[in-house]
């Protein structure tokens, strides 16, 4: 999340498990390319309907494309400055994974493939200080050891709620078997989404399953459904919260109500569908997506006064509250917000993480398009 840098740099001993140098420029330079404005007789080719060859793949719904404002809605008292201002995009139509990507699924995944998550990995404090800023004093090595970050309950009321190093820790041991440390286990969690997985670990889950992570302007275009002008992807009626999403009810960050059934994760599928068939799509896990995170992206968009095709974002990533970060664009919020600290289970809701760690309240889910589809 966007607090995860200046946190380490205040506890000095808080770890990011840092990609080597040689992918972070690759994220840069192949994934990412600037905002395109698109000649008006190229609008018309957009993908609204999903071809008549197209078979969906399993696990997986179609979105149909088309033109949507993207950002906060007028009647949203809680969105915030970086949801605005709302602006036409369009986007040509895809398949969504109905749910996040599981345990088990990822399970398969490291099974058949052997692969590392970065929160298993050995720490570079010469990458990490990278990202710290300047004259950031070495951890001791003791410290310096495989981790993530982990959540807890503070004992009484938080007057802060900026100051986020009251409810994150740094766990040594924790990783996507241990989401809450290094006693927490996911047996017989087969069906909560996988968590405390960077970036670089979902892009590496997509390659294997020929799959990608969507846009941010598609993650929204799929949450939407038919709620076009709604706060949330099923109305506006808030009082549905419990019913609908996987949140914490009560004060944060000390007692969860459970009034929605859940402490923690749940297991995907829990709460009812949106109007494309895709669930938790507020609430339960952040998912990534594919944009670079910038505070005044919104704004320069609204500014082109053009529609844009398929957004993939901004160029570089700004956010002058957290300088020293690379961060990418998080989607949906998860089972810690709460109305009282930060409300991201509403549609516009969209948070910076940086793409070389995890969390335990962040996971992915994957999309295709009918191109990717097909076999060579």
């Amino acid at each position: 999340m966007k607090f995860l840098l200046p946190l380490l740099a205040a506890l000095l001993f808080l770890n990011i498990q840092c990609k080597e140098q040689t992918k972070k420029e690759q994220l840069n330079e192949e994934e990412h390319t600037s905002l395109k404005t698109p000649k008006k007789e190229e609008l018309v080719k957009l993908v609204i309907e999903k071809p008549a060859d197209a078979t969906v793949p399993e696990g997986m719904v179609w979105i149909p494309g088309g033109a949507f404002q993207q950002g906060a809605v007028p009647q949203d008292k809680m969105a915030m400055d970086h949801e605005k201002p709302s602006h036409k995009v369009q986007v040509d139509g895809f398949f969504m994974d109905i749910s996040e990507v599981t345990n088990a699924q990822f399970a398969k995944f490291v099974k058949e493939t052997g692969y590392i998550t970065v929160a298993e990995r050995e720490i570079d404090w010469e990458e990490m200080k990278t990202q710290l800023p300047e004259g950031t004093p070495k951890p001791h090595d003791s410290i310096l050891k495989p981790g993530a970050l982990i959540f807890k309950k503070t004992k009484k009321s938080v007057p802060n709620l900026y100051d986020f190093s009251q409810w994150w820790e740094w766990k040594i041991g924790a990783d996507w078997k241990h989401p809450n440390g290094p006693k927490s286990s996911i047996v017989g969690k087969d069906n909560e989404p996988v968590v405390q997985v960077s970036y670089e670990d979902a892009l590496a889950y997509c390659t294997w399953a020929g799959r990608r992570l969507p846009t941010e302007a598609e993650w929204e275009r799929a949450a939407r459904g038919n709620h076009a002008e709604t706060i949330y992807f099923w109305g506006d009626d808030v009082d549905k919260l419990a019913t609908m999403a996987n949140t914490w009810e009560g004060e944060f960050p000390v007692n969860n109500s459970k009034l929605d059934g859940f402490e923690r994760r749940a297991s995907v599928m829990s709460y009812p569908t949106n109007d494309f068939g895709l669930y938790d799509m507020a609430g339960n896990v952040w998912e990534w997506t594919t944009d670079w995170y910038s505070t005044n992206y919104f704004k320069e968009v609204a500014n082109d006064m053009v529609l844009a095709k398929n957004p993939q974002g901004p160029t570089k990533t700004y956010n002058p509250n957290n300088p020293y970060a690379i961060e990418k664009v998080i989607k949906g919020g998860s089972f810690l917000c709460s109305a009282s600290y930060c409300a991201s289970y509403r549609i516009s809701s969209r948070m910076g993480s940086s793409p070389d760690s995890g969390a335990e309240h962040v996971g992915f889910r994957t999309v295709a398009t009918p191109k990717m589809l097909v076999k060579n």
